[in-house]
């Protein structure tokens, strides 16, 4: 039998908290629904912002979304693309 690679689990890029990739994960679904949703009312908000994490494996955190669901919601509509 030959022997087994060594396994590292040392990044090269550094140190980095556990959890980095579904808060990446997040931020996207956050900042795409800001950019398709401003200004509509806040279930509506909350439904897409869920149902997008979820698609990205992400289970939503409802304190969170809620937080995201309000502000979001405030905005207001983004003028239309010439």
């Amino acid at each position: 039998m030959e022997p087994l690679a060594s396994v590292s689990f040392v990044t090269t890029g550094g140190p980095r908290t556990a959890g980095w990739q579904q808060q990446l994960r997040v931020d996207y679904v956050v900042n795409k629904v800001m950019q398709t949703h401003r200004g509509q009312s806040e279930d509506v908000v909350k439904q897409a912002i869920q149902d997008q994490l979820r698609s990205f494996g992400v289970v939503p955190n409802g304190r969170q979304v809620s937080q995201y669901a309000t502000v979001i919601s405030q905005l207001p509509l983004l003028p239309p693309a010439d």
